[in-house]
């Protein structure tokens, strides 16, 4: 059974009873008395141990372990914390021809973010500069997805260049900006590897090495997916590529020196390449985008609020229970709204289970507020 850790009115009870009982006519409980005070300085250190001995214990073992204790328990299984990385793009400006743009230029985006050129560039004949900019780290020294930048946002530079216009815009998608892995996600892939030792190249094999590329957040392996001898990842980059629901942006296919299929681009190259140096040097792996599946809900009975709840409610459980090809049962969805609703009769539309083909994903669709 759980050890039940004393409280500190506990411990000064405790002590002020040790006094009385050892020291024959005095009454430690006595609000000025010196023997009073030194039992509660005893009690507050007694505390304190008590205390440390309880990190020790979350400490020891994996599943409660935090910070350095936690890496270094991952570290055992070969797991380790996805540092952040730095977003990238490209910024035109405009100008005379021939100016030269150096690297090592600074710039800013109109929030105060900081980009640095990484290559010289020269205005061309038709007045415009492509150069190539990355973002800068924050005054923690990290990069992260703050940097990740929309097409046809504005970039200002920071030190005028004489006959270049200082304010552009994006042209290339400033992307690629992660930010660090936070404890939660580490521990879970930590866990994973702990309760499913490695296979020889089964299925949670190669999960787990989806998982470690830089951006990832969810995978699944489809043995066979795409004929005998293929293996099928699809992965998802929920925070990285927020903005287009967490799906990978690029083309589906095989690493760059894998020779047996048409090599992806984008994102799932990033993780084709990363995986391929762990596979399985039979099966030609190939990394996917899957395919979303909206789910459209109907629900009646519940106001605004409620609507609102309801509807985290769905997003949460399609994310933590959807992959693709899989299914979702109603009762589950049905459950997850009348956990968050405190109680309010309602109804949901279709009361069908939530049935993905091959390679699709649920998804949020339309969740609609019945009459």
């Amino acid at each position: 059974m759980p050890y039940a850790r004393p409280t500190l009115s506990a411990l000064q009870e405790k002590v002020a009873s040790d006094i009385a009982s050892s020291l024959k006519g005095s009454d430690a409980l006595l609000r000025f008395s010196s023997l009073g005070i030194t039992g509660r300085v005893q009690a507050g250190l007694s505390n304190l141990h008590y205390g440390y001995l309880d990190w020790i214990a979350k400490q020891a073992v994996p599943f409660t372990c935090t910070d350095e204790f936690l890496e270094g328990w991952a570290a055992f299984k070969k797991v380790f914390r996805q540092p952040p990385t730095s977003a990238a793009g490209f910024v035109t400006f405009t100008g005379n021809p021939s100016v030269p743009i150096p690297a090592g230029s600074g710039a800013a985006r109109g929030d105060g973010v900081a980009f640095v050129t990484t290559a010289d560039a020269i205005v061309g004949a038709d007045g415009n500069a492509v150069v190539a900019v990355s973002a800068v780290a924050d005054p923690a020294g990290l990069t992260g997805a703050f940097g990740n930048t929309p097409v046809g946002a504005s970039i200002t530079l920071s030190k005028a260049i004489s006959g270049v216009r200082s304010t552009g815009a994006v042209s290339g998608e400033i992307k690629g900006g992660t930010d660090i892995e936070d404890s939660d996600s580490l521990r879970s892939r930590m866990l994973a590897a702990y309760q499913k030792p490695p296979q020889g190249g089964g299925p949670s094999d190669y999960e787990g090495w989806a998982k470690s590329a830089p951006g990832v957040t969810r995978a699944w392996c489809a043995p066979n997916g795409f004929g005998i001898g293929t293996v099928v990842l699809y992965v998802m980059f929920d925070q990285l590529r927020a903005a287009t629901g967490g799906f990978p942006q690029g083309t589906n296919g095989v690493a760059g020196t894998e020779k047996r299929g048409i090599p992806a681009t984008g994102d799932q190259l990033g993780v084709a390449n990363y995986v391929y140096n762990d596979q399985a040097a039979v099966g030609v792996v190939y990394v996917a985008a899957p395919t979303p599946y909206p789910v459209n809900l109907t629900i009646t009975g519940l106001d605004d609020t409620r609507m609102a709840l309801a509807t985290s409610a769905v997003a949460s459980t399609l994310l933590a229970q959807g992959k693709p090809g899989g299914t979702i049962p109603f009762g589950v969805l049905w459950s997850a709204i009348a956990s968050v609703v405190g109680g309010s009769a309602f109804t949901v539309t279709p009361t069908a289970d939530v049935v993905c083909g091959a390679g699709q994903l649920p998804v949020v669709g339309v969740i609609s507020k019945g009459s």
